[in-house]
């Protein structure tokens, strides 16, 4: 790819074939590619090839590279740049004429998400090993690196959410790490205001797409656009945000054990949210807990 279409996109017998559209914007089209492919080509694919007589090291080079493996998170972050960009331009000559000299069966935009593929790929990988090495040297690394490897598609995940998120005037970045991000039933319930607006509020839930963060908790909508003709993209508006520093949780609410309240400034706001599980319901607040102690 680095060689049959982005070196290719600085050719000067090509230059006349690229669309306008795509001029300068060889970043966004392979985001990090280049810094994925020599991390890869330098030091991971020799360490595993290191690890050929004794599959029982292989795990450590997960845990060794855990920060490294980080790189894909840039990667699929810019990933709906990267096809915003392609549906606009691919099927210019240009690449047409990348593929034919490569002979690719497929075109570029299939080969694109290979790395995002690649990063589920090593769990399953992962849990395979484990299958076939139980009670041996390294089981435990192993598990430690299918956490890891299970930990890093989680943070991509919620990575992917979080920059769907608008209408939120300050900087996301600056509230912590992300934690957890999903969906709810949300009921409000506030102490100030008409008394109306409470039995209102107990019927008809409010669908909320949460993200906790370490200092902040973010309340959003989630809304769902078709980008002409193709895959729906959701996007988070921000709706209301609960400082962390200042909230309270009540784990359980009577009559329904996926509920949970959150609950701000003295019980004067409060939030019940209901999980789709019980287990859902429970990770959240074992998070929300380990911020708030």
């Amino acid at each position: 790819l680095l060689q049959g279409y982005a070196s290719e996109m600085d050719n000067p017998s090509l230059v006349h074939l690229i669309p306008s559209a795509l001029q300068n914007k060889k970043e966004i089209l392979f985001g990090n590619l280049p810094e994925i492919y020599d991390f890869h080509n330098r030091i991971f694919l020799k360490e595993i090839e290191n690890c050929i007589e004794n599959p029982e090291l292989l795990a450590r080079c997960f845990l060794k590279r855990k920060e490294d493996l980080q790189i894909y998170e840039k990667y699929c972050q810019n990933k709906p740049r990267s096809e915003a960009l392609w549906r606009q331009c691919g099927d210019s000559i240009f690449f047409q004429e990348c593929q034919r000299k490569l002979d690719h069966k497929l075109s570029l935009d299939a080969y694109l998400l290979k790395p995002v593929q690649r990063i589920t790929k090593y769990q399953l990988l992962l849990k395979e090993m484990l299958k076939c090495s139980k009670n041996s040297e390294g089981t435990a690394e192993l598990e430690e690196a299918l956490a890891t490897m299970l930990d890093i598609i989680k943070s991509v995940n919620d990575s992917m959410h979080q920059i769907a998120i608008t209408g939120y005037e300050g900087d996301v970045s600056e509230l912590g790490k992300l934690l957890m991000q999903g969906s709810f039933n949300v009921w409000t319930d506030h102490k100030k205001g008409h008394n109306k607006v409470k039995d209102l509020a107990r019927f008809k839930p409010m669908q909320r797409h949460l993200f906790l963060y370490t200092k902040m908790l973010l309340f959003c909508k989630k809304r769902e656009e078709n980008t002409d003709g193709h895959e729906k993209t959701a996007s988070y508006s921000f709706k209301n945000s609960l400082k962390m520093s200042t909230v309270g949780i009540t784990e359980n609410v009577k009559g329904d054990n996926k509920k949970f309240e959150i609950w701000y400034n003295g019980r004067e706001e409060v939030y019940i949210i209901q999980a789709s599980s019980v287990e859902l319901k429970n990770t959240w607040i074992s998070e929300i807990r380990k911020v708030l102690t």
